[in-house]
């Protein structure tokens, strides 16, 4: 019997956001991209919503996250993980990365970079 492997996601999700770790950044606050990918074993192909990951739920979750301030951006990430593998527990596996455009440093960067990745235990 074959087995099916899907992905649900969402890309370059942009966000104004409060976090960082120092005060300065929680009161400016700057803009931030978000990318969510979601890997479970496809449920069935009934054409139905339930079997499968609403990635306007994700949206959601994302958003929601993003308005929560948070000093480091592994937070946000740990929090956004939570929140998907608690609405949807049959997920494998949830990569999420977070890039913070033009963070407060000297010299011209375009983004800083943190990612998560969880995995279910076998």
């Amino acid at each position: 019997m074959s087995r099916f492997k899907q992905s649900v996601a969402l890309k370059d999700v942009k966000c104004f956001a409060l976090h960082g770790f120092y005060p300065e950044e929680q009161l400016i606050g700057t803009h931030f991209i978000v990318d969510l990918e979601t890997e479970f074993m496809a449920r069935g192909f009934e054409d139905e919503l339930s079997q499968t990951v609403n990635y306007e739920h994700l949206n959601t979750i994302i958003l929601s996250e993003m308005k929560n301030t948070q000093k480091l951006l592994e937070t946000v990430l740990h929090n956004i993980i939570s929140r998907v593998i608690d609405l949807y527990p049959f997920i494998e596996t949830v990569n999420v990365s977070i890039k913070k455009l033009n963070p407060p440093m000297p010299g011209q960067i375009g983004h800083s970079f943190v990612k998560l990745t969880y995995t279910a235990a076998d």
